[in-house]
């Protein structure tokens, strides 16, 4: 397996840990459990997992300007994206925010052609533009908001596309799970500020516990580990449009194991979300396959 086809692998696998988070999200909010808490038991279960993982493998830990990146990615990028997202929920439908975070590919791709010389090919431009309009489609109707919660919205994806552009660039020098440790544990201190501020709501039952160690391990450890390790592989505008697959899970599993009704028009969308991760992946491997025949 050559390294993009791994790259996009991971990324795919990220994507469907991540979207499994928001059915665990489901069963602990319906335990008790805010969003204060929730957050902050999320990344400080996983940061103290991949602490003891750096310690037992003896990793580098990241030095200088790269560990103050890395920081501010978890106690800016990923806190401001989260609180963006949550506020804006209180302004406009879940509907509309999910699709506003969702432009983040977009921000993505062109911020990387009009700035760090990544080169906009048809494929790339076509296979955002149908991820895009998948994206749209599975999420479904209900967007209304007001111009706050458009704003927030659209203010979540653009930290978001920050995020990603400044971890391909980390990255490029730096392991995929002591970035990601970094990152955890950044946005665990920050957290851990907000819920001592307040009064927050911890799990009360085994199933909320377990809801909330299922989000810590699989949608926080295995998916922003896959995620750092394929970003190193693809690069920024290739991982966030194969991202999108994120939603497309999401609705699978909210149909299969919440019983939530699956429309036509969002199995549609998840067809093209699929079909351009798809052309992406293959479109490269072929790409790769001509320029090592031709040597």
């Amino acid at each position: 397996m050559d390294s993009r086809t791994l790259g996009a692998t991971l990324v795919a696998l990220s994507a469907a840990s991540f979207g499994a988070m928001a059915i665990f999200a489901r069963l602990a909010r319906a335990d008790g459990v805010d969003v204060s808490a929730l957050l902050f038991l999320r990344f400080a279960i996983a940061g103290g997992v991949m602490a003891a993982v750096m310690g037992a493998t003896r990793r580098r830990w990241p030095r200088g300007r790269k560990l103050g990146l890395l920081a501010a990615m978890g106690g800016v990028g990923y806190v401001g994206q989260s609180l963006c997202f949550f506020l804006a929920l209180d302004h406009a439908s879940a509907g509309l925010v999910a699709l506003l975070l969702y432009l983040y590919p977009f921000i993505v791709t062109l911020i990387g052609t009009a700035l760090l010389g990544e080169t906009m090919t048809r494929l790339r431009a076509g296979a955002v533009a149908t991820a895009l309009l998948g994206t749209g489609l599975t999420i479904g109707t209900g967007l209304a908001g007001s111009a706050l919660g458009i704003a927030l919205g659209i203010g979540a994806a653009l930290i978001y596309s920050v995020y990603i552009l400044v971890g391909s660039r980390v990255l490029q020098e730096e392991d995929p799970l002591a970035a990601a440790t970094v990152v955890m544990l950044a946005a665990a201190a920050v957290f851990g500020v907000w819920v001592a501020l307040e009064a927050p709501h911890f799990p009360a039952s085994a199933t909320g516990w377990s809801s909330v160690l299922a989000i810590a391990l699989l949608s926080t450890v295995l998916a922003m580990v896959g995620f750092f390790a394929g970003l190193k592989r693809l690069g920024a505008s290739d991982s966030a449009t194969l991202s999108t697959l994120e939603p497309v899970v999401t609705f699978v599993l909210a149909g299969v194991f919440l019983d939530e009704p699956v429309t036509v028009i969002q199995v549609l969308g998840g067809m093209l979300v699929l079909g351009a991760v798809i052309a992406l992946a293959r479109g490269h491997a072929q790409v790769l396959s001509g320029s090592t025949s031709s040597r």
